[in-house]
Protein backbone atom coordinates (compact mmCIF):
# COMPACT_ATOMS: atom_id res chain seq x y z
CA UNK A 1 0.00 0.00 0.00
CA UNK A 2 1.65 3.35 -1.04
CA UNK A 3 0.05 6.45 1.32
CA UNK A 4 1.20 9.92 0.87
CA UNK A 5 1.35 12.35 3.86
CA UNK A 6 0.93 15.77 4.73
CA UNK A 7 2.09 18.14 7.15
CA UNK A 8 1.26 21.69 7.46
CA UNK A 9 0.92 21.81 11.50
CA UNK A 10 3.42 24.88 11.97
CA UNK A 11 5.48 26.29 8.97
CA UNK A 12 7.22 23.71 7.28
CA UNK A 13 5.00 22.06 4.32
CA UNK A 14 6.12 18.52 4.35
CA UNK A 15 4.62 15.56 2.13
CA UNK A 16 6.12 11.97 2.24
CA UNK A 17 4.79 8.88 0.60
CA UNK A 18 5.73 5.51 2.06
CA UNK A 19 5.29 1.94 0.54
CA UNK A 20 3.97 -0.77 3.25
CA UNK A 21 4.49 -3.67 1.05
CA UNK A 22 8.56 -2.63 0.76
CA UNK A 23 8.78 -1.90 4.51
CA UNK A 24 9.74 -5.43 5.80
CA UNK A 25 13.22 -4.27 8.08
CA UNK A 26 13.21 -0.23 7.20
CA UNK A 27 14.54 2.16 10.04
CA UNK A 28 12.04 4.27 9.27
CA UNK A 29 8.99 1.77 10.43
CA UNK A 30 6.90 -0.74 9.42
CA UNK A 31 6.73 1.03 6.02
CA UNK A 32 9.57 2.13 3.81
CA UNK A 33 9.87 5.73 2.68
CA UNK A 34 9.99 6.45 -0.79
CA UNK A 35 9.91 9.83 -0.78
CA UNK A 36 10.04 13.25 2.50
CA UNK A 37 10.09 16.31 0.80
CA UNK A 38 9.95 19.56 3.25
CA UNK A 39 9.13 23.14 2.35
CA UNK A 40 10.93 25.24 4.48
CA UNK A 41 9.80 28.85 5.77
CA UNK A 42 12.47 29.92 8.00
CA UNK A 43 13.38 32.28 5.55
CA UNK A 44 10.28 33.89 5.46
CA UNK A 45 9.58 34.12 9.21
CA UNK A 46 13.46 34.78 10.00
CA UNK A 47 13.14 38.87 10.10
CA UNK A 48 10.14 38.34 12.56
CA UNK A 49 12.14 35.94 15.09
CA UNK A 50 9.51 33.43 14.98
CA UNK A 51 6.90 32.02 13.06
CA UNK A 52 3.68 34.42 11.82
CA UNK A 53 0.31 32.19 11.88
CA UNK A 54 -1.19 33.62 8.90
CA UNK A 55 1.66 34.14 6.52
CA UNK A 56 2.66 30.26 7.52
CA UNK A 57 -0.67 29.44 6.12
CA UNK A 58 -0.60 31.49 2.73
CA UNK A 59 2.53 30.06 2.49
CA UNK A 60 1.48 26.59 2.72
CA UNK A 61 -1.13 27.35 -0.07
CA UNK A 62 1.59 28.60 -1.98
CA UNK A 63 3.86 25.62 -1.82
CA UNK A 64 1.80 22.80 -1.51
CA UNK A 65 0.95 21.13 -4.89
CA UNK A 66 4.77 21.42 -6.37
CA UNK A 67 5.92 19.83 -2.98
CA UNK A 68 2.98 17.01 -3.54
CA UNK A 69 4.74 16.92 -7.15
CA UNK A 70 7.76 16.91 -6.18
CA UNK A 71 7.20 13.92 -3.33
CA UNK A 72 5.55 11.84 -6.13
CA UNK A 73 8.29 12.74 -8.43
CA UNK A 74 10.75 11.33 -5.73
CA UNK A 75 9.21 8.26 -5.12
CA UNK A 76 8.60 7.56 -9.16
CA UNK A 77 5.11 7.31 -8.91
CA UNK A 78 1.89 9.12 -10.41
CA UNK A 79 -1.01 10.50 -8.10
CA UNK A 80 -3.01 7.66 -9.45
CA UNK A 81 -0.64 5.08 -7.95
CA UNK A 82 -1.20 6.02 -4.48
CA UNK A 83 -3.89 3.61 -2.60
CA UNK A 84 -4.21 6.14 0.42
CA UNK A 85 -3.77 9.96 1.66
CA UNK A 86 -3.21 10.81 5.07
CA UNK A 87 -2.79 14.62 6.71
CA UNK A 88 -2.17 15.89 10.09
CA UNK A 89 -5.36 17.52 11.57
CA UNK A 90 -3.91 19.22 14.61
CA UNK A 91 -2.46 20.31 17.29
CA UNK A 92 -1.03 22.97 14.98
CA UNK A 93 -2.34 26.94 13.96
CA UNK A 94 -5.49 26.63 12.35
CA UNK A 95 -4.70 28.41 9.25
CA UNK A 96 -1.70 26.20 8.54
CA UNK A 97 -3.44 23.10 9.35
CA UNK A 98 -6.55 23.95 6.98
CA UNK A 99 -4.32 24.51 3.99
CA UNK A 100 -2.85 20.39 4.62
CA UNK A 101 -6.03 18.70 6.12
CA UNK A 102 -8.07 20.18 3.06
CA UNK A 103 -5.38 19.27 0.35
CA UNK A 104 -5.49 15.99 1.60
CA UNK A 105 -9.02 15.45 1.56
CA UNK A 106 -9.24 16.66 -1.99
CA UNK A 107 -7.28 14.41 -3.27
CA UNK A 108 -8.04 11.02 -1.73
CA UNK A 109 -11.72 12.09 -2.65
CA UNK A 110 -10.82 13.27 -6.56
CA UNK A 111 -8.62 9.91 -6.50
CA UNK A 112 -11.46 7.66 -5.30
CA UNK A 113 -8.74 6.39 -2.37
CA UNK A 114 -9.22 6.30 1.24
CA UNK A 115 -8.28 9.38 3.56
CA UNK A 116 -6.69 8.88 7.28
CA UNK A 117 -6.76 12.13 9.80
CA UNK A 118 -3.32 12.02 11.56
CA UNK A 119 -2.96 13.45 15.29
CA UNK A 120 0.43 15.05 15.09
CA UNK A 121 2.39 14.02 18.05
CA UNK A 122 1.41 10.22 16.33
CA UNK A 123 3.01 10.85 13.67
CA UNK A 124 6.33 12.02 15.40
CA UNK A 125 6.01 8.39 17.62
CA UNK A 126 5.39 6.59 14.22
CA UNK A 127 8.87 7.48 12.98
CA UNK A 128 10.83 7.21 16.34
CA UNK A 129 9.38 3.59 16.79
CA UNK A 130 11.85 1.05 15.26
CA UNK A 131 11.12 -1.45 12.24
CA UNK A 132 8.71 -4.22 13.44
CA UNK A 133 7.27 -2.46 16.31
CA UNK A 134 7.90 -1.97 20.13
CA UNK A 135 6.33 -4.21 22.43
CA UNK A 136 5.20 -2.46 25.85
CA UNK A 137 5.61 -1.54 28.26
CA UNK A 138 7.64 1.47 27.84
CA UNK A 139 7.87 5.32 27.66
CA UNK A 140 7.68 8.16 24.78
CA UNK A 141 9.23 11.44 24.88
CA UNK A 142 8.09 14.20 22.61
CA UNK A 143 10.60 17.00 22.36
CA UNK A 144 9.65 19.53 19.56
CA UNK A 145 9.45 23.23 19.11
CA UNK A 146 5.20 23.26 19.90
CA UNK A 147 5.24 20.28 22.81
CA UNK A 148 7.23 18.94 25.18
CA UNK A 149 5.58 15.65 26.72
CA UNK A 150 6.52 12.59 28.70
CA UNK A 151 4.02 9.37 28.14
CA UNK A 152 3.68 5.68 29.44
CA UNK A 153 2.53 3.38 26.94
CA UNK A 154 1.71 0.19 29.62
CA UNK A 155 -0.05 -1.96 27.23
CA UNK A 156 -0.80 -2.00 23.41
CA UNK A 157 -3.08 0.97 22.21
CA UNK A 158 -2.97 2.19 25.52
CA UNK A 159 -1.17 5.95 26.68
CA UNK A 160 -0.73 7.56 29.35
CA UNK A 161 0.78 11.51 29.72
CA UNK A 162 3.12 11.48 32.63
CA UNK A 163 4.27 15.19 32.67
CA UNK A 164 4.63 18.18 30.24
CA UNK A 165 6.24 21.61 30.28
CA UNK A 166 4.39 23.73 32.16
CA UNK A 167 5.40 26.87 29.83
CA UNK A 168 7.62 26.63 27.12
CA UNK A 169 8.55 23.93 24.95
CA UNK A 170 12.13 22.59 24.55
CA UNK A 171 12.60 23.66 21.07
CA UNK A 172 10.92 26.79 21.64
CA UNK A 173 13.12 27.59 24.59
CA UNK A 174 16.08 26.60 22.31
CA UNK A 175 15.27 29.31 19.60
CA UNK A 176 14.51 31.59 22.14
CA UNK A 177 17.60 31.20 23.59
CA UNK A 178 19.06 31.29 20.07
CA UNK A 179 17.70 34.73 19.64
CA UNK A 180 18.79 35.84 22.87
CA UNK A 181 22.58 35.21 21.19
CA UNK A 182 21.54 36.66 18.00
CA UNK A 183 21.30 33.57 16.11
CA UNK A 184 18.20 34.18 14.07
CA UNK A 185 15.46 31.87 13.49
CA UNK A 186 14.71 28.88 13.61
CA UNK A 187 17.91 28.73 16.22
CA UNK A 188 17.86 24.89 17.71
CA UNK A 189 20.47 23.93 14.88
CA UNK A 190 22.40 27.07 15.14
CA UNK A 191 22.56 27.11 19.05
CA UNK A 192 23.83 23.11 19.25
CA UNK A 193 26.52 23.76 16.93
CA UNK A 194 28.07 26.74 18.84
CA UNK A 195 27.42 25.09 21.72
CA UNK A 196 29.67 22.14 20.57
CA UNK A 197 32.45 24.50 20.93
CA UNK A 198 31.70 26.16 24.23
CA UNK A 199 32.28 25.64 28.06
CA UNK A 200 29.46 24.64 29.46
CA UNK A 201 30.95 24.97 33.04
CA UNK A 202 31.96 28.27 32.39
CA UNK A 203 28.27 29.91 32.68
CA UNK A 204 26.44 28.80 36.12
CA UNK A 205 22.41 28.15 35.30
CA UNK A 206 19.78 26.79 37.62
CA UNK A 207 18.61 23.68 37.26
CA UNK A 208 14.75 23.94 36.27
CA UNK A 209 12.29 22.46 39.07
CA UNK A 210 15.23 21.44 41.16
CA UNK A 211 14.49 19.38 43.68
CA UNK A 212 10.45 19.01 42.79
CA UNK A 213 10.41 15.91 41.61
CA UNK A 214 7.54 14.33 39.26
CA UNK A 215 7.76 14.25 35.59
CA UNK A 216 6.47 17.74 34.57
CA UNK A 217 9.35 19.77 33.16
CA UNK A 218 9.64 23.93 32.69
CA UNK A 219 11.91 25.73 30.04
CA UNK A 220 10.95 29.27 31.10
CA UNK A 221 13.15 29.77 33.72
CA UNK A 222 16.06 28.70 32.34
CA UNK A 223 15.17 30.72 29.63
CA UNK A 224 14.89 33.79 31.56
CA UNK A 225 17.93 32.88 33.43
CA UNK A 226 20.38 33.25 30.17
CA UNK A 227 18.64 37.06 29.81
CA UNK A 228 19.62 38.00 32.85
CA UNK A 229 22.97 36.77 32.98
CA UNK A 230 23.86 38.06 29.14
CA UNK A 231 22.06 41.68 30.49
CA UNK A 232 24.39 41.58 33.72
CA UNK A 233 27.30 40.47 32.15
CA UNK A 234 27.46 40.97 28.08
CA UNK A 235 31.09 39.91 27.98
CA UNK A 236 30.11 36.27 28.44
CA UNK A 237 31.26 34.61 25.54
CA UNK A 238 28.21 33.07 23.40
CA UNK A 239 29.43 29.62 23.48
CA UNK A 240 30.10 29.32 27.09
CA UNK A 241 26.30 30.63 26.87
CA UNK A 242 25.11 28.32 24.80
CA UNK A 243 26.67 25.10 26.30
CA UNK A 244 25.26 25.97 29.78
CA UNK A 245 21.61 25.69 28.30
CA UNK A 246 22.14 23.26 26.53
CA UNK A 247 23.16 21.23 29.26
CA UNK A 248 20.90 22.17 31.38
CA UNK A 249 17.98 22.04 29.12
CA UNK A 250 18.85 18.22 27.72
CA UNK A 251 19.77 17.07 31.71
CA UNK A 252 16.23 18.34 32.09
CA UNK A 253 14.20 16.37 29.68
CA UNK A 254 16.79 13.37 30.59
CA UNK A 255 16.22 13.39 34.40
CA UNK A 256 12.11 13.09 33.95
CA UNK A 257 12.86 10.48 31.69
CA UNK A 258 14.96 8.20 34.05
CA UNK A 259 13.08 8.71 36.74
CA UNK A 260 9.98 7.74 35.05
CA UNK A 261 11.83 4.80 34.06
CA UNK A 262 12.86 3.64 37.63
CA UNK A 263 9.51 4.54 39.33
CA UNK A 264 7.85 2.60 36.51
CA UNK A 265 10.55 0.04 35.68
CA UNK A 266 10.42 0.68 32.28
CA UNK A 267 13.33 -0.53 30.17
CA UNK A 268 12.70 0.76 26.77
CA UNK A 269 12.70 5.17 25.76
CA UNK A 270 11.05 6.15 22.48
CA UNK A 271 12.72 9.80 22.06
CA UNK A 272 10.33 12.18 19.01
CA UNK A 273 9.98 15.32 17.64
CA UNK A 274 12.78 17.64 16.75
CA UNK A 275 15.10 18.44 19.43
CA UNK A 276 15.36 14.11 19.28
CA UNK A 277 17.87 15.85 16.40
CA UNK A 278 20.06 16.86 18.89
CA UNK A 279 23.67 15.55 19.09
CA UNK A 280 24.47 16.07 22.44
CA UNK A 281 20.46 14.34 23.87
CA UNK A 282 21.24 11.78 21.67
CA UNK A 283 24.65 11.39 23.38
CA UNK A 284 23.61 11.59 26.91
CA UNK A 285 20.42 9.37 26.15
CA UNK A 286 23.13 6.80 25.05
CA UNK A 287 24.99 6.90 28.87
CA UNK A 288 21.00 6.36 30.54
CA UNK A 289 20.90 3.12 30.69
CA UNK A 290 17.73 2.92 28.86
CA UNK A 291 17.79 0.80 25.43
CA UNK A 292 16.26 3.85 23.26
CA UNK A 293 14.62 4.28 20.57
CA UNK A 294 15.57 7.19 18.00
CA UNK A 295 13.58 8.47 14.60
CA UNK A 296 16.13 8.76 12.04
CA UNK A 297 17.81 12.32 11.79
CA UNK A 298 15.61 13.27 8.48
CA UNK A 299 12.55 12.09 10.39
CA UNK A 300 12.89 13.99 13.20
CA UNK A 301 11.59 17.09 12.62
CA UNK A 302 8.11 18.01 11.21
CA UNK A 303 7.51 16.09 8.16
CA UNK A 304 4.61 14.26 5.79
CA UNK A 305 6.26 10.54 5.94
CA UNK A 306 5.64 10.47 9.95
CA UNK A 307 2.34 11.42 8.58
CA UNK A 308 2.18 8.94 6.45
CA UNK A 309 3.99 6.12 8.55
CA UNK A 310 1.45 6.76 11.74
CA UNK A 311 -1.41 6.28 8.78
CA UNK A 312 -0.15 3.10 7.62
CA UNK A 313 0.15 1.53 11.19
CA UNK A 314 -3.51 2.79 11.46
CA UNK A 315 -4.40 1.06 8.51
CA UNK A 316 -2.57 -2.07 9.51
CA UNK A 317 -5.50 -2.82 12.10
CA UNK A 318 -8.51 -1.97 9.93
CA UNK A 319 -9.89 0.34 7.03
CA UNK A 320 -9.66 3.85 7.14
CA UNK A 321 -12.94 5.48 8.77
CA UNK A 322 -15.34 6.89 6.45
CA UNK A 323 -15.74 9.82 8.69
CA UNK A 324 -12.09 11.10 8.54
CA UNK A 325 -13.15 13.08 5.46
CA UNK A 326 -15.45 15.00 7.61
CA UNK A 327 -12.43 15.95 10.28
CA UNK A 328 -11.82 19.53 10.92
CA UNK A 329 -9.01 21.14 11.60
CA UNK A 330 -8.43 21.01 15.56
CA UNK A 331 -5.64 23.60 17.06
CA UNK A 332 -5.74 22.16 20.62
CA UNK A 333 -5.78 18.16 20.40
CA UNK A 334 -4.21 16.50 23.43
CA UNK A 335 -2.95 13.03 22.40
CA UNK A 336 -3.42 11.20 25.60
CA UNK A 337 -5.18 12.42 29.16
CA UNK A 338 -2.74 13.22 31.83
CA UNK A 339 -2.73 9.57 34.40
CA UNK A 340 -2.65 8.70 37.54
CA UNK A 341 0.49 6.83 39.12
CA UNK A 342 -0.53 3.25 40.29
CA UNK A 343 -0.46 4.00 44.21
CA UNK A 344 2.62 1.64 44.94
CA UNK A 345 4.36 3.97 42.49
CA UNK A 346 6.43 7.18 44.59
CA UNK A 347 7.54 9.96 43.35
CA UNK A 348 11.39 10.31 43.74
CA UNK A 349 13.50 13.62 44.07
CA UNK A 350 16.14 14.25 41.49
Amino acid sequence: MRILGIDTSCDDTGVGIVDTAAGRGSDAGTAAVLANVVASQAAVHAPYGGVLPEQASREHLSVIDAVVGRALEEAGLRARDLDAVAATYGPGLAGALLVGLSYGKGLAWGLGVPFVKVHHLEGHLAAAVPAGGLRPPYLCLIASGGHTVLFDVPAEGELRQLGRSLDDAAGEAFDKVARLLGLGFPGGPALAALAATGDADAVDLPRPLAGRGGYDLSFSGLKTAVAVRLEKDPGLAPADVAAAFERRAIDHLIGAATRAARDLDRHDLVVAGGVAANARLRGELGRAGLRVHLPPPGLATDNGAMIALAAARRLASGPADPGDLAADATPYLPLAAEGTRPRDVTRREG
